[in-house]
C-alpha cells in the first residue's frame, strides 16, 4: 500500500520561544515517520516563506494539507496556504506547559484564529489539540489521512457498468453527472454481448490453471458441470482483462439473467475471485454498491463485500447477511472449508459457498435514498454461526442494536446492497462524508 503524502508546514512567529517552536516540531516530524512527508520542517513566519513553500507543495500530488501551529501567528499565514494547496486541512495546535512565566508559544490561541478565519472564509478543515506523540491524537490523524487518501484516488476512479440494473431495481440507478461532480468518479457502460464473446474465448490452458488452484480450495469443486464452471472461470478472466484494459478501480455487473441464460453459467464466483484480487464488484449493475467496496477497500487494505441484510432475529439482537455467494473467499470462516456451489434459483455454478468469518466489521453505503448523495455508516461484530443460507452468509450484532438498524433501513428507504470490510473503519468514513460535503446517516 502506498504511504499517505502530507504536505507539512510548521507556522510560527519570531516573537514567540522559537527555540520550543523548534523542538515541538521536530518532534513532531519524528512522530510522522510512518507518512510520506513533503516540506520543509524550517518554521514559516512570513509571506515570504510562504509563498516559497506554497511553491515547494505545488506539484506534490499530497493527499492532505497538515498546518502545525508551532508557536502563535494570526490568521493570514493559513489562509493563503489553505487557499494555495488544494487538499483536506488539518490544523494542529501544541499544548501550553503552564508553570507560570512566559506564554511560550499560545499556539492553542493561533490555531483559534486560523480556524475562524477559515471557517468565514468557506474552507474546510479539522483540528487536533494535542502533544506531538499523543496517542489519540494520532489515531485521529490516522483516521483523517486514511479518508484524505480515499477522497484523492476517488477524483478520476472508475467504475465499469456492465448491462443495466434490473427493472424494478431502483436502488441500483446510477446517477452519472452526480457522481462525477461529488467524487469524481467516472462510469463507462460496457455492452454484455461482447463481454460473452469475451468470456467463451477465454484461454483455456489459463481456465485449467484457475481450476487447479479452486479444486484445492473449494470443497464439491469436480461435482457440478465442468462446462459451466468453466463459464464462470472464463468470466473471470474477461472481467480481469476488462478492468486491466478500460483501467476500472471496480466493475458493477448484470448478473442475471443474461449469465445464466446467454453464457450458460453464474458470475457469481467470477466477482467473488475478482473482489479477493481488489477489484470490487457488485451484483444487479450496483454502481455505487461497487464505489461503496472500493471505499471500504481503500480504507482496510483488505477487499469488501456487497450484500443484502435478508433477516432480523430482535429477540437474540442479531441480523443475517446473505448474498448468492460472490463473496471474497478471504471472508471464510477459517474454521469452515468453502464450497462450490450452485445457484439456488438457477442451479448453475459456479459459488463460493461459506459462512463469513468472526471479527469486528465495518458497513457502509454511499445512499441516494434521500435524494442526494450521503453515507451510511455502521459497526457491528459478525458472530460465529452456521451458515444460514446457501451461498455467503454472516450473522451479524450490530453496534446500535437490530431493532434500530432494521428501522432505519425501512423507515429511511435505504437500498437493499450494504458493503462491508472487516476492521474499525467509522470514524475515517465519518471524516471522508464531510469531506465530501455529504450527510452522514448512522445505523
Amino acid at each position: 500500500m502506498q504511504r499517505i503524502r502530507i504536505g507539512f508546514v510548521p507556522i510560527a512567529r519570531p516573537t514567540f520561544d522559537l527555540g520550543l517552536a523548534r523542538e515541538l516540531t521536530g518532534r513532531m516530524v519524528e512522530a510522522l515517520a510512518g507518512y510520506d512527508l513533503c516540506g520543509s520542517p524550517e518554521l514559516v513566519m512570513d509571506a515570504d516563506a510562504v509563498g516559497a513553500r506554497i511553491d515547494e507543495l505545488a506539484e506534490a500530488r499530497l493527499d492532505m494539507l497538515l498546518l502545525l501551529q508551532a508557536s502563535f501567528a494570526d490568521s493570514t499565514m493559513a489562509l493563503e496556504l489553505a487557499r494555495a494547496i488544494d487538499a483536506p486541512l488539518l490544523l494542529w495546535a501544541l499544548p501550553e506547559a503552564q508553570v507560570g512565566g512566559r506564554l511560550r508559544i499560545n499556539s492553542f490561541c493561533g490555531v483559534n484564529l486560523a480556524a475562524h478565519g477559515l471557517r468565514r472564509a468557506g474552507i474546510a478543515y479539522e483540528t487536533i489539540v494535542a502533544a506531538p506523540d499523543d496517542p489519540k491524537a494520532h489515531a485521529k490523524l490516522h483516521d483523517f489521512a486514511r479518508a484524505a487518501s480515499v477522497k484523492r484516488r476517488l477524483q478520476g476512479a472508475r467504475i465499469g457498468r456492465l448491462g443495466e440494473n434490473p427493472a424494478g431495481f431502483d436502488t441500483c440507478l446510477v446517477d452519472r453527472a452526480g457522481l462525477r461532480s461529488w467524487l469524481g468518479v467516472e462510469v463507462p457502460q460496457i455492452d454484455l454481448p461482447p463481454f460473452f464473446q469475451a468470456a467463451r474465448m477465454a484461454d483455456p490452458k489459463r481456465i485449467d490453471a484457475l481450476a487447479a488452484n479452486l479444486r484445492k480450495r473449494l470443497a464439491d469443486f469436480d461435482t457440478h458441470k465442468s462446462a459451466e464452471t468453466r463459464g464462470t472461470l472464463g468470466a473471470y478472466l474477461a472481467l480481469d482483462e476488462l478492468a486491466r484494459d478500460e483501467k476500472l478501480d471496480g466493475v458493477a455487473v448484470r448478473c442475471w439473467p443474461e449469465f445464466f441464460t446467454d453464457l450458460g453459467c453464474s458470475a457469481c464466483g467470477a466477482m467473488s475471485m475478482l473482489s479477493d484480487a481488489l477489484t470490487p464488484t457488485s451484483c444487479e449493475a450496483d454502481v455505487n454498491g461497487t464505489i461503496t467496496q472500493l471505499i471500504l477497500q481503500w480504507l482496510s487494505g483488505e477487499p469488501a463485500f456487497g450484500s443484502d441484510i435478508v433477516a432480523f432475529d430482535l429477540d437474540a439482537d442479531a441480523a443475517t447477511l446473505w448474498h448468492c455467494g460472490l463473496a471474497p473467499l478471504s471472508m471464510a470462516d477459517p474454521a469452515v472449508t468453502p464450497s462450490a456451489a450452485l445457484h439456488s434459483n438457477r442451479a448453475k455454478p459456479l459459488l463460493m459457498q461459506f459462512p463469513l468469518k468472526p471479527d469486528r466489521v465495518t458497513l457502509a453505503r454511499l445512499s441516494e435514498a434521500s435524494g442526494a448523495f450521503r453515507l451510511v455508516i455502521g459497526r457491528g461484530e459478525m458472530l460465529k454461526a452456521p451458515l444460514a443460507f446457501g451461498g455467503t452468509s454472516g450473522r451479524i450484532r450490530f453496534g446500535s442494536g437490530a431493532a434500530a438498524v432494521m428501522d432505519k433501513l425501512l423507515g429511511e428507504g435505504l437500498e437493499h446492497h450494504i458493503s462491508l470490510t472487516y476492521g474499525e473503519h467509522g470514524r475515517a468514513l465519518e471524516i471522508l462524508a464531510r469531506m465530501l460535503g455529504m450527510d452522514v446517516l448512522w445505523l
